[in-house]
């Protein structure tokens, strides 16, 4: 394409030297151009594209998941050098979701990855117990920030300036910060503002993604998400789920297991809700 480079350090400037590979950052077809690039990236291998980054994954609980894995690593690394790409090696890591199977070396090239405990996956920490409790910190202290500002910035705290910060995850320090609600508890906080707590938040959110996997936007990847029990009983709703058997732990706080003892309980008259307005209306 003719494309060249040079570096200015303090008002000095490089020669120029000749791009041969690699796509323009900044470009209107900057985006195109990177999916045509790495289009046959991920052929006979398993991996993830987002951007620059890639990700490769499998199941490994015998010698032979750690070669089929160690192979992927290793076609990735024929295709960079093939393409006159390098990995950046040096944030190249091993996350291990489920703990008890047995921990394999693997390289990429001629670099040993190592294992981590935790890592940042599109701005969200996930550990080897799939346990958000790291991103839950996080997020409470950024919240925190936010509302000591806010709280030097505003003299006097009413309901009207509350209700809004409600959707911060610290919503505790928000409500306590009202005038003559300082002293009282948390549910008695909440019900003199009108508010849910952050469980039931969480609860209603989930139930809204439940409906739109089940007859929404999403009906359609539902069927492959939760198995579905249709029931005559008069007393129970006419859309139920089947929980399948699970023997780790883990798995019940997962979204296509933790939500379905909660859908069971609904009236017939939610679950059959025309649309999914009128299921937040109820």
């Amino acid at each position: 394409m003719g494309w060249a480079q040079r570096v200015i350090v303090n008002g000095v400037t490089s020669g120029w030297w000749p791009v041969t590979s690699g796509v323009p950052q900044g470009s209107n077809l900057g985006p195109v151009l990177s999916n045509v690039f790495i289009i046959d990236l991920d052929e006979g291998v398993k991996c993830i594209l987002f951007a620059d980054d890639t990700k490769l994954g499998g199941a490994v609980d015998s010698l032979e998941g750690r070669k089929a894995l160690q192979g992927d690593l290793d076609r990735l690394e024929s295709w960079a050098i093939t393409n006159c790409m390098k990995f950046n090696k040096s944030k190249c890591r091993i996350l291990q979701l489920v703990l008890g199977n047995p921990s394999y070396t693997y390289k990429v090239g001629d670099k040993r990855l190592e294992t981590s405990p935790a890592e940042r996956d599109l701005g969200v920490w996930v550990d080897g117990k799939l346990n958000m409790s790291q991103q839950c910190a996080l997020a409470a202290k950024r919240v925190n920030c936010v509302l000591g500002c806010v709280k030097h910035s505003i003299a006097t705290w009413s309901r009207e300036v509350t209700v809004p910060l409600y959707t911060a995850p610290q919503i505790r320090r928000a409500t306590k910060l009202v005038k003559d609600l300082d002293n009282k508890s948390y549910e008695e906080q909440l019900r003199e503002l009108g508010l849910f707590s952050l469980e039931k938040r969480r609860l209603r959110g989930d139930l809204i993604t439940l409906y739109n996997y089940l007859k929404g936007s999403c009906s359609e990847v539902g069927v492959g998400l939760f198995s579905q029990v249709t029931s005559v009983r008069t007393r129970e709703n006419g859309l139920k789920l089947h929980q399948g058997r699970f023997r780790l732990v883990i798995r019940k706080n997962v979204f296509t297991k933790r939500v379905i003892e909660h859908w069971k309980r609904l009236p017939r008259e939610v679950v059959e809700s025309p649309s999914l307005e009128d299921l937040k209306g109820v």
